[in-house]
């Protein structure tokens, strides 16, 4: 079966990415698709370079708000259909989702919301949670093998986070948040590194503002999901922490299709 490489980076800008040279990376070992979140750019916004890469073509969902949120994938294989959002206004309009179907299987790019901000942003985070998930349920549920990735904002145990203790009550690892990854995983759906790699201090975002990537103080809140039919094409599935340029770090995904 061919194999197919993904990965996924929220980058925290493609501009500012881009500008660091950050991409450089990608134009060279040119993965079958890269998804992007929180890409802070209208389509029109994208430089140049990255607006026409030869043999890609390229997806790109924005907020209404400029500069904030955002979602993109460049992809090498043909889509069968492109589907922005999740078709709910209220999370549709801050531009987090891009579905893509590729017959075999079906791509989720998700830039799940962050609920550190607020009561009400914790509450739209849950919210969008629960819609995701009932999309995807109702995918998987009429035969459609899915492969789902992005920045979901949550650590899912304690092995996922540095300091587990301390952010017992800070949003990313609430007992309310983990609960609903228990029961996304419950309702068929697996966590791809987790199937080649149970160790501790692999993450996937840290502070910039305390440096905490130079001491490996960091959560594991980017993730890279398949239905439990589909665990079988999982071929490996790794974290790139060698790779800079944003707070997070890109994550990927081989599989045989």
């Amino acid at each position: 079966m061919p194999r197919i490489k993904i990965y996924s980076w929220n980058v925290n800008g493609i501009r500012a990415v881009h500008r660091k040279g950050a991409l450089a990376w990608f134009l060279r070992d040119r993965p079958d698709i890269l998804c992007l979140q929180e890409t802070k750019a209208q389509p029109d916004q994208l430089p140049d370079e990255l607006s026409d890469i030869a043999g890609y073509r390229k997806c790109f969902v924005s907020a209404e708000r400029k500069g904030y949120s955002g979602v993109g994938v460049f992809t090498r294989r043909r889509p069968e259909a492109v589907i922005e959002g999740l078709g709910i206004e209220r999370f549709d309009r801050e531009g987090r989702t891009v579905i893509i179907d590729y017959g075999k299987f079906v791509l989720f790019n998700i830039y799940y919301p962050n609920g550190k901000a607020s009561k009400e942003r914790l509450a739209y985070k849950m919210d969008f949670y629960e819609a995701f998930l009932e999309v995807a349920v109702r995918y998987r549920d009429e035969g459609r093998n899915l492969v789902i990735c992005g920045d979901v904002n949550t650590a899912h145990r304690a092995i996922d986070l540095a300091r587990p203790q301390a952010n017992i009550k800070v949003s990313g690892f609430l007992p309310e948040e983990r609960a609903w990854m228990d029961r996304f995983l419950a309702a068929g759906f697996v966590d791809t590194f987790r199937m080649f790699n149970d160790s501790p201090d692999n993450y996937t975002w840290w502070d910039m503002k305390s440096r905490a990537r130079d001491r490996n103080v960091g959560w594991r809140i980017d993730y890279f999901f398949v239905n439990e039919a589909f665990r079988k094409n999982v071929r490996g599935a790794a974290i790139h922490a060698d790779i800079e340029g944003s707070d997070h770090c890109p994550v990927s995904i081989d599989i045989a299709v």
